[in-house]
């Protein structure tokens, strides 16, 4: 998961391979909590890891839940609906999937709770859910402002005579939480001190639990129009799975049976998200050949959740798309996407992707417009703002309603560079990165790229893993100077602050000879052929100041005195200089590359847009060397090192091959008296001033 402030995306042409979607946020923290609630064991597999999963996870275990976690396989040990006696708060960050549920059932199964969460979430509006769970006697109240969280919960005084009323047209979530936490009052358990008697069974209603049942229907009444409907749908479909019938009467009544129980499913698996495909069906509507489709793995049209109906919409606007169980394959059409008008109440979140795609339509086409959004108002952001706010930047004409947006997309030349905001929205994030493929060429900037731990946290791995950019257009940023100038860990360190990877050249030769040794090969000129087809598929990665060779950390060995004569024997090889040409070549990969050594501006990368030459004085480097040994227990003389260093550099200027000279266009940084932060951070200014976006 990329950690850094912002990710540049260059542009991007061409989509094709295999992605496999992570589990469904919305099933995933389902299920959780179902599991909690029965009796017993359940086991999960799929289980989406992100940041709401994690939330709930935390909440089950306070509740005093066993859970075991190996991977991707979740197993809870269920309360059976006993909630623990002792006062606890449960910090619920930014998850409304974990939020909503979690505070119906604690208020309807009673006790002493506090219920808050990151900011954001004490925007997000809760009051038409407690203002269900009042009437029931359901004893909650609000910490901060009215209607919004942090709430407090205590023990309830139930009745359960009349329908409970429920709002549908602000969020699904609440009717969910709503039918998530009745169960716990039809499962033949003892009432709550203070039950309305209205709601008690039968008299001689056999018990489970050593308390009288219910024995009644409890029933839920929608008001207004329910919107989200798919992912009730979703709500029912589980909840059968865990053994509750829901009866219902279309979308405005909901009756869970008396005596209805929950019960383990044993083992269940959880669906990819439908939600996180829709990017990868436009990326494969955009950028894909028809030979050779974007393929999803994961989920298929015969899917459980309403968002796999973005497949219609995707269809609608010129997306060839093939569909087999638990797969999809989608390639483009014939010319631009075609604009469309079309009612998204049943795909609420992936209804996002439709706007971006809306940039990619013919402009004669006219707008695209999506209606019956509402609920986006409401959930991390204002979705409607913000997406009309960031389309904008790209340069697309928006208009925005209550509960609609309508986009028009950019002329031919009308696309301009943006740095997308991404308002801690995860969805934010992943459907913006398609604007990578903007017919201008221009790179985008998303802002704060972890944002999408919420559902997919290697969302831009496999973004990456599937397109390719604009031939030339990785963006490459070398660095070179003499031997202890520092070029090493300042090239590590901008790597790690653009999130790039990470190419030491220097490190290169010492690892071919260290690879070429452990196959059996003798550093000699008669296995020159041998060593450079080596070299050529050489499987090494630089992290930091690690270097690891087919996955073995192999910098200690490498950086030792015996590392750097080996090195010397192959570079002196020129089959083994040629091949490792190319192996350089195929770092610069997605989203882009710090390359550090003697000829990666002037050989490797000549076109590299940035190039920094060190200069720090033989005396200064002799310094910092000196203070290095020392404090490794090291002896040494600075006097020594230092004419040890003039006497390199005076080598490695007049080598013949790859002398030490700074290219052309290179900026000198003269580093003698900077700290290494103060170094990135000069160097960082002169690449943002390189960028199209800098004026954001």
């Amino acid at each position: 998961m990329y950690t850094t402030p912002f990710l540049d995306l260059p542009p991007l042409s061409q989509a094709q391979g295999t992605v496999r979607l992570p589990g469904s946020k919305s099933i995933s923290n389902r299920v959780l909590l179902l599991s909690a609630l029965c009796e017993g064991r359940t086991t999960l597999h799929d289980v989406l890891d992100s940041d709401d999963t994690r939330v709930m996870l935390t909440a089950l275990r306070q509740l005093g839940c066993g859970v075991t976690q190996n991977g991707s396989t979740v197993i809870v040990d269920g309360i059976a609906g006993q909630l623990p006696q002792e006062p606890l708060k449960f910090f619920m960050g930014n998850a409304g999937t974990a939020m909503r549920p979690l505070t119906a059932v604690l208020a309807i199964a009673g006790g002493e709770f506090e219920l808050s969460g990151v900011a954001r979430m004490h925007e997000r509006p809760i009051g038409d859910l407690v203002d269900a769970l009042r009437p029931l006697g359901c004893a909650i109240d609000y910490l901060g402002k009215e209607g919004y969280p942090p709430l407090r919960v205590g023990r309830p005084t139930l009745k359960l005579a009349a329908p409970i009323q429920v709002r549908g047209d602000v969020s699904s979530q609440f009717l969910t939480a709503l039918l998530m936490a009745l169960p716990l009052v039809t499962m033949n358990r003892a009432p709550t001190l203070g039950t309305d008697v209205s709601s008690l069974p039968p008299e001689g209603a056999v018990p489970s639990w050593g308390g009288p049942a219910t024995g009644r229907d409890v029933s839920i009444e929608v008001t207004g129009e329910l919107i989200s409907k798919p992912y009730i749908e979703i709500t029912l479909k589980l909840l059968a799975r865990y053994g509750i019938e829901v009866e219902r009467d279309g979308w405005q009544r909901f009756t869970i049976p008396a005596g209805s129980r929950y019960q383990s499913p044993g083992t269940l698996h959880v669906e990819a998200d439908a939600s996180s495909a829709s990017y990868f069906i436009a990326l494969g509507a955009l950028a894909a050949d028809t030979a050779t489709p974007m393929r999803i793995e994961g989920v298929g049209e015969n899917s459980i959740q309403g968002d796999i109906r973005f497949v219609e919409a995707a269809r609608r606007m010129g997306a060839q798309i093939w569909s087999g169980p638990n797969w999809l394959e989608v390639s483009r059409g014939h010319g631009p996407l075609k604009a469309i008008d079309l009612d998204c109440n049943h795909i609420p979140d992936a209804a996002m992707t439709l706007a971006v795609m809306a940039l990619f339509t013919d402009p004669a086409d006219g707008p695209t417009t999506l209606r019956n959004i509402a609920s986006w108002r409401v959930k991390e952001t204002d979705r409607i703002a913000a997406m009309a706010t960031e389309l904008r930047k790209l340069g697309a004409m928006v208009e925005e309603g209550p509960d609609y947006i309508r986009v028009t997309p950019p002329r031919a030349q009308g696309w301009k560079a943006a740095t997308i905001h991404t308002y801690d929205d995860h969805r934010v994030a992943m459907c913006f990165s398609l604007a990578a493929f903007n017919p201008s060429h221009l790179p985008v900037r998303i802002l704060d790229p972890k944002c999408v731990a919420k559902t997919f946290p290697d969302y831009f791995e496999a973004l990456f893993s599937v397109t390719s950019p604009v031939a030339g257009n990785v963006p490459v940023l070398c660095v070179d100077g003499p031997t202890a100038s520092g070029k090493g860990t300042l090239a590590a360190q901008l790597a790690e602050r653009l999130g790039y990877h990470l190419l030491d050249s220097g490190a290169l030769y010492r690892v071919t000879a260290l690879a070429a040794l452990q196959a059996g090969l003798s550093l000699e000129p008669a296995n020159e052929a041998a060593i450079a087809q080596l070299a050529r598929h050489l499987p090494v990665r630089f992290e930091g100041d690690r270097v690891l060779l087919d996955g073995q950390d192999v910098s200690d060995a490498i950086r030792s005195e015996e590392g750097g004569m080996n090195a010397s024997k192959v570079s002196a090889l020129p089959a083994v200089r040629t091949a490792l040409i190319a192996l350089q070549h195929s770092f610069a990969r997605l989203p882009g590359l710090v390359a550090d050594g003697r000829d990666m501006g002037t050989v490797i990368f000549p076109a590299a847009p940035l190039k920094v030459f060190l200069t720090a004085s033989a005396a200064q480097r002799a310094e910092r060397r000196y203070k290095q040994l020392i404090s490794k227990g090291i002896p040494a003389r600075i006097d020594v090192l230092r004419a040890d260093l003039e006497a390199r550099d005076a080598r490695d200027m007049n080598r013949s091959v790859a002398p030490l000279k700074p290219a052309e266009d290179a900026l000198l940084l003269d580093n003698s008296s900077l700290s290494i932060e103060a170094s990135v951070d000069q160097v960082l200014a002169w690449w943002q001033g390189k960028q199209p976006f800098k004026a954001d």
